[in-house]
C-alpha cells in the first residue's frame, strides 16, 4: 500500500468503529475502502472481520455500565452470537462469493422498518399478554428472541453489514430495556460475532495483515469514541439515525 492509501484504510478503521458503537453498519464504511484497494472481496471480508475485533473491545468498555445491568441478557447475546458467527463465517467459506447479495438489502430494509415502527409493535404486543407477568417488563430473552438472535449472529459471521440495526431490532422487540442498554448490546453482539469469525479466519482463511493492522488501529479508538456518543443519543434520534443507517446499507447493496 501507498502513503495514501494506509491512511485511508486507518480512517476507515477509525470510522468504521465509531459505527460499530452507535448505529451499526461499520462494515459499509471499512469493507468498500478494501476492496477499491484492490483487495479481493472474500480475503477483504476475512481482513475487515479481524481488523474490526478492537473496535468492539473499546465500544463494549465504553458500555460496560449498560452492560452490567442485565448480566443473563448479556451473557445470552455472547452465546448466541458468538454460536451463531461460527456457523456463519463456515458459510463465507463454503458458499461462492455473493451468495446472499440479492436478499440482504431486503433484509436490512425490513429491519429497518422493525426499528422505526419498534415502539407500536412493542405497545400492541404488551397489550397482548395475559397472565400474572403480563405488565411485567420483558428482561430476559424468549425463546423466539433467542433463536433470532443465533440467525443474526450467523449473518455477523457470514457479512455482517448491517448486523447492528437486524440486533436492534431483535433485541427491541424481545425485551423492554432502555435503547442505550439495547445500543450496548448490540456492540457486545458485533463484537462476540467478529471474534469468533475472526478466530476461524486467522486459521483458515488468507488474510491481508496490513489491512488488518491499520484497521486495528484506527477501529479501537473509533469503539471508545462511538460508545461515548452512542451511550448519550435520545432514545427517537438513535433509532431515526439506525433506520437512516439501515436504508444507507441497503441501497449502498443495491446499486
Amino acid at each position: 500500500m501507498t502513503g495514501l492509501e494506509q491512511l485511508a484504510v486507518l480512517g476507515a478503521g477509525l470510522g468504521a468503529g465509531i459505527l460499530t458503537s452507535t448505529v451499526g453498519v461499520a462494515s459499509l464504511l471499512s469493507f468498500p475502502v478494501l476492496v477499491a484497494l484492490g483487495i479481493p472481496p472474500v480475503v477483504a471480508n476475512a481482513s475487515n472481520t479481524l481488523g474490526l475485533v478492537p473496535a468492539g473491545v473499546s465500544g463494549c468498555f465504553g458500555y460496560r455500565a449498560e452492560l452490567r445491568e442485565h448480566p443473563r441478557v448479556t451473557l445470552a447475546v455472547i452465546l448466541t452470537c458468538a454460536g451463531g458467527a461460527a456457523g456463519g463465517a463456515a458459510l463465507l467459506l463454503a458458499l461462492p462469493p455473493g451468495v446472499f447479495e440479492a436478499v440482504v438489502p431486503w433484509l436490512i430494509l425490513f429491519t429497518c422498518l422493525l426499528v422505526g415502527a419498534q415502539p407500536t409493535i412493542s405497545a400492541w404486543l404488551r397489550r397482548r399478554r395475559t397472565g400474572p407477568d403480563a405488565h411485567e417488563p420483558r428482561t430476559l430473552m424468549s425463546p423466539v428472541t433467542t433463536v433470532f438472535a443465533a440467525l443474526t449472529g450467523v449473518y455477523g459471521g457470514y457479512f455482517g453489514a448491517g448486523s447492528g440495526v437486524m440486533m436492534v431490532a431483535v433485541l427491541g422487540l424481545g425485551l423492554d430495556l432502555e435503547l442505550r442498554v439495547v445500543n450496548g448490546l448490540k456492540t457486545l453482539a458485533i463484537f462476540a460475532a467478529n471474534v469468533v469469525a475472526g478466530a476461524i479466519f486467522l486459521v483458515v482463511a488468507e488474510l491481508d495483515w496490513a489491512a488488518v493492522g491499520l484497521l486495528a488501529v484506527g477501529s479501537v479508538f473509533g469503539g471508545y469514541v462511538g460508545a461515548r456518543v452512542g451511550r448519550r443519543l435520545p432514545p427517537t434520534l438513535f433509532r431515526v439515525l439506525v433506520v437512516l443507517a439501515g436504508i444507507i446499507a441497503a441501497v449502498a447493496m443495491l446499486t
